[in-house]
């Protein structure tokens, strides 16, 4: 799996990655992979398979994870800074409208983008992704990694995150060893930010379709926080994963991935 970098307009250099092994005589649709907070792109590791014979699949380091650069902490953080590095990253592509998948954080980004440029939004597909973390417990986790470290904080919340009794021992380890490689005072920066943000007044201004997939055990704030969704988002399903906690991305990736490709299938029609 090679990645590529490109730089933003405010010089920050992100990483991204490419799997297309759509039909070579036909044009396919690029499908865009937003991760979560403190996640990385390699964290879609099971979806890609499947995904990239039907579409060219690009996941996206969000700027201070993975292979992205952490800017400096004079550098801006809100989410116009975070959309425009999603459509800069659109243009070195040359890409000038695709799907996106959006899994918690990457959701947030996801639909920030679809309501400020819905042109280049063909559908969005959000999973664990309410619209902001405001309504959530999220900013007490910050005195928390502050205490305990990142990895010591993943380690001993693990279960609200995956259903240990339905997946693997090494996915578990390898999710909390992940987690903890972040810089904890990026984290700390996004994160807060994030858990200040709400925009459910401006739901209505998502027009693609959208599938909303929803943590039926919902441990990052309440599962209400989707009601609000299907009820403003205007053409929008909603799939409801009975008693799985919040990273059904991790938890299911095949699943996840299934309905996907069901929903493209459905709203678009089978790639040709």
């Amino acid at each position: 799996m090679a990645v590529d970098v490109f730089t933003t307009s405010d010089g920050i250099r992100l990483a991204y990655y490419i799997d297309d092994f759509t039909d070579p005589w036909r044009q396919a649709d690029t499908l865009l992979l937003l991760h979560a907070a403190v996640g990385h792109a390699k964290r879609f590791y099971g979806w890609v398979p499947s995904l990239c014979r039907h579409y060219r699949v690009v996941r996206l380091d969000l700027r201070g994870h993975g292979d992205s650069q952490v800017p400096p902490e004079s550098s801006a953080l809100d989410m116009d800074r975070l959309v425009a590095d999603v459509e800069q990253l659109l243009a070195h592509l040359k890409v000038r409208s695709c799907h996106i998948v959006g899994n918690s954080a990457g959701g947030y980004i996801a639909q920030n983008l679809a309501m400020k440029s819905p042109e280049k939004v063909k559908s969005l597909m959000l999973f664990g992704s309410t619209a902001g973390l405001r309504n959530s417990q999220a900013a007490s986790w910050i005195p928390r990694i502050a205490k305990e470290g990142l990895r010591g904080f993943f380690a001993a919340t693990i279960a609200d995150r995956l259903p240990l009794d339905k997946v693997p021992a090494g996915l578990v380890h390898w999710f909390v060893d992940e987690t903890g490689k972040n810089d904890p005072a990026w984290i700390a920066r996004f994160v807060g930010y994030m858990s200040q943000q709400e925009w459910s007044e401006r739901l209505p201004e998502i027009k693609c379709p959208t599938l909303l997939v929803i943590p039926g055990g919902e441990t990052v704030g309440s599962i209400k926080n989707y009601d609000v969704m299907i009820d403003r988002i205007p053409d929008v399903q909603a799939i409801t994963y009975e008693g799985m906690p919040h990273n059904i991305c991790d938890a299911v990736p095949d699943r996840c991935a299934a309905d996907v490709i069901a929903f493209l299938r459905w709203r678009f029609g089978m790639p040709v």
